[in-house]
């Protein structure tokens, strides 16, 4: 039976249980952080820069990449957190099995249909992810390979559009300093 969590509580839960999930994992980033902050991350860009202070909303960011990079499943989730977490866990988790293409393609045509919270999960990645273009690319990724991502994270952002303007705004404000930086 899932235990009656919620709060910040059910946050702080979250984001235990996607430490221990990707205690092994590192960011491919020339820095090689540990893969947990970038969720953690996420969250709070949701928090700082669009208010967002809603616990399901936080829980999820914090666990959004579970499904799609360790062995958690929706289930294992669902029972733990509860149905509408894993729901939107899963409404953000890429489909297994697929080429990369079909992958990206698939999350530029899904974007305009995510629900509120995870289009704001998903611009709230995408911002992080912009940002770490520049500041902490993969270091086998070329100058080229970088303005790629960034063409790809717009038309995904351009899909989540309308679901909080201080996100909107602030994946602007990034993508414009990464394309300076990046020409």
């Amino acid at each position: 039976m899932k235990p009656d969590i919620s709060g910040v509580g059910l946050v702080i839960q979250a984001a235990h249980f996607a430490a221990d999930k990707h205690r092994d994992q590192r960011r491919k980033g020339v820095r090689n952080t540990p893969y947990i902050n970038h969720p953690l991350e996420v969250a709070e860009r949701l928090n700082r820069v669009a208010g967002i202070d809603d616990p399901v909303t936080l829980a999820a960011a914090i666990l959004h990449d579970t499904i799609e990079d360790t062995e958690t499943t929706r289930a294992e989730l669902a029972g733990i957190f509860g149905n509408a977490i894993a729901a939107l866990v899963a409404e953000l988790t890429d489909e297994p099995g697929v080429t990369w293409q079909q992958r990206k393609r698939h999350e530029i045509d899904h974007a305009v249909h995510l629900s509120e919270r995870a289009k704001m999960i998903k611009l709230a990645d995408k911002t992080c992810n912009v940002a770490d273009t520049v500041g902490n690319p993969p270091g086998e990724w070329t100058l080229s390979r970088r303005r790629d991502y960034l063409e790809f994270a717009r038309l995904v952002a351009d899909g989540c559009r309308g679901a909080n303007a201080a996100l909107d705004a602030e994946f602007e404000r990034v993508m414009a300093e990464a394309r300076a930086k990046l020409g």
